[in-house]
């Protein structure tokens, strides 16, 4: 059988030698959009800032939020001007429990008494529902049980109750106990007034740290 001659020609440079078509070459060009969002720097900037901002209120309003404490009400453990953090998250999932230090806005009886109050108020939480309380002889009464509080300015020069703490409901008091509009004089906390449970001092830098004794609270003999 005759040999079939052989082809003399040459591939052309960036051709495949089997003859395959070759590809066309692709030119990638930016998008309008983005050439406009890069040549417009203020209006990135714009969109960088609402963006955190819309972040920083997602985080105000459902995580946390910094207070400061503005009275000597929770003296000896917070005093004035300290910056804290209040947490939101817990309360969604549990109830507040004796000992928390929370953050609260006015009660209705605390509007009918004063209608010009605003701000929120920071206590620490002594009876639960249910609980009965009452305050006489320099101590708390729980059930008719006294607790033995170790964070206390000063005993209270007062006796109060007993009262039993009304169905989702807090009893709280400061704990500079002579000094402190608290619950023996306004009443209770409800739950759905609770803003959140104060947890970490970042101010002054000499006290950064949880806050709280721990333990908070003991039931006496």
């Amino acid at each position: 059988m005759p040999t079939p001659p052989r082809s003399n020609a040459q591939p052309n440079d960036g051709s495949q030698s089997s003859g395959q078509p070759v590809p066309p070459k692709v030119h990638l060009q930016r998008r309008s959009s983005d050439r406009r969002r890069n040549d417009n720097p203020w209006l990135e900037a714009v969109q960088i800032v609402g963006s955190a901002l819309v972040l920083a209120i997602g985080i105000r309003t459902f995580v946390a939020e910094a207070r400061y404490i503005p009275s000597e009400s929770m003296v000896p453990t917070l005093e004035v001007n300290d910056r804290l953090i209040v947490e939101k998250v817990g309360y969604r999932f549990g109830d507040p429990e004796r000992g928390d230090i929370i953050v609260f806005n006015p009660t209705d009886e605390l509007r009918r008494l004063n209608p010009s109050l605003r701000d929120a108020f920071i206590k620490r939480v002594i009876g639960l529902p249910g609980e009965k309380v009452e305050v006489r002889d320099g101590k708390v009464f729980i059930n008719g049980q006294p607790l033995e509080e170790n964070y206390l300015a000063a005993p209270p020069n007062y006796n109060w109750g007993p009262e039993t703490v009304p169905p989702d409901s807090y009893f709280v008091m400061g704990d500079n106990r002579n000094n402190s509009y608290d619950s023996h004089f306004w009443g209770y906390v409800p739950r759905d007034k609770i803003i959140g449970h104060a947890v970490f001092r970042f101010w002054p830098p000499d006290r950064i740290g949880g806050i709280g004794p721990e333990p908070p609270y003991r039931e006496g003999e």
